[in-house]
């Protein structure tokens, strides 16, 4: 017994220093827009037109875009770039050289990022959706940005002159005999093209639309298993009946 309380204390305290090393604040709660075309749609955009610069998505191909409302023609006109085709992955273009150069490594495929990221604080959605609405301006970091859900991140604020420039503003308290700095909001030093309410909105359709890439049949298998479900029920009903109606003259 005292060997299994032991194993178990060592765990936890495995789990603690795993969450302890995580760092960064706590993770605001993503909306969940994967039922919402335009909400995709509009996702989808954004990630073609700010996110796969540096970041690929190999495993996901343009025309499976169609599934979200947008059509091939669509797909051709405004997210294809260079010499992509509708049926090629979506992949970047970035130089593996140049980027360990500027960022310390290659940017990681996103294609399962709102799957791989989920935590103690939350869901892969939760992360990104804080992650991408908590940069700020640090003069000391080679980008130029760092970020209060990912302190220190080698990746630059790709979506600033949407969201301007901002500061974090903190309290300083007493914990344990030490002083302890707490977030309680935002300066902002710049506006940018967006208010803070339309910036926070367009992050949940980008979050929305990689939690969708992560494995578009999601919806399509939520709604097939509540008709199976569905379906079992009745048949469990009839079975019932047919049960009682064979057996009621049986002594």
């Amino acid at each position: 017994m005292k060997k299994l309380i032991l194993i178990v204390m060592a765990a936890l305290g495995i789990a603690a220093g795993a969450h302890a090393a995580e760092g960064g604040m706590a993770w605001d709660k993503a909306p969940d827009r994967t039922n919402d075309l335009p909400a995709l749609q509009n996702g989808a955009k954004l990630f073609v037109n700010y996110c796969l610069n540096c970041h690929s998505a190999a495993f996901m191909r343009f025309n499976r875009l169609q599934d979200i409302g947008i059509s091939e023609q669509q797909i051709k006109d405004n997210l294809l770039v260079g010499t992509d085709k509708v049926g090629d992955p979506m992949k970047s273009a970035i130089n593996a050289k140049e980027a360990k150069e500027w960022f310390g490594g290659l940017p990681p495929d996103l294609t399962l990022i709102a799957r791989s990221r989920s935590g103690a604080s939350g869901s892969g959605a939760d992360y990104i959706y804080t992650f991408l609405r908590t940069f700020y301006r640090d003069a000391e970091k080679p980008t130029g940005w760092n970020n209060l859900a990912f302190p220190s991140v080698g990746m630059p604020h790709a979506l600033w002159e949407l969201q301007g420039v901002r500061e974090p503003q903190f309290d300083t308290i007493q914990e344990h005999g030490h002083d302890v700095k707490v977030f309680k909001g935002w300066k902002q030093v710049s506006p940018g093209t967006m208010t803070p309410l339309q910036y926070d909105q367009a992050i949940g359709d980008l979050v929305g639309y990689l939690q969708w890439m992560g494995e578009p049949a999601q919806n399509q298998r939520i709604r097939i298993g509540a008709w199976v479900l569905l379906f079992l029920g009745v048949l469990t009903v009839i079975f019932w009946r047919l049960n009682a109606a064979f057996w009621k003259n049986v002594k």
